[in-house]
């Protein structure tokens, strides 16, 4: 047996003697009483008192339990819930991000054509010539050529 088993049954115990002790203390203390009441006055059986003021209490206390589980249940349905609008705003987030990349590519790639435009028509001879200004090598189509221009305007 355990070390808190132990302590439980101990306490329990204590307080099966401690409630025994008050029983016994009422007892004595209503016989007291009854030898001061004087004769013919109507006794009450208190017993039905106690017993409704007893079932009223369980009431209160079963209706306190059945309170409690809800809002408990509601606070787990509630964190499932904020747990899930966490998950969706996080999916968000990285569709955002997804598409924040996309737009930049895309608009690199509309910036870099835009770069090349200024460029295109020319001849190989031409580009040559505008890459030789540069001192940029000369070698390649032309398509390299304009490359290696387009490169060399964004720095």
């Amino acid at each position: 047996m355990t070390s808190t088993t132990e302590r439980y049954r101990a306490t329990a115990s204590q307080s099966a003697s401690t409630v025994e002790k008050i029983a016994d203390f009422w007892t004595q203390g209503s016989k007291k009483l009854t030898d001061y009441v004087p004769a013919g006055v109507p006794q009450v059986d208190l017993v039905p008192i106690v017993e409704r003021y007893f079932e009223f209490v369980q009431r209160t206390v079963d209706i306190s339990r059945d309170l409690t589980i809800k809002w408990a249940e509601s606070a787990g349905m509630l964190s499932g819930v904020v747990r899930e609008q966490a998950e969706l705003a996080e999916q968000a987030e990285k569709e955002m991000v997804r598409e924040a990349r996309k737009a930049e590519r895309e608009q690199a790639k509309h910036a870099h054509d835009k770069a090349r435009e200024r460029y295109e028509g020319l001849t190989k001879a031409e580009l040559s010539d505008l890459l030789d200004k540069r001192d940029l090598p000369k070698t390649g189509n032309v398509d390299e050529l304009i490359e290696r221009l387009v490169e060399a305007d964004s720095k």
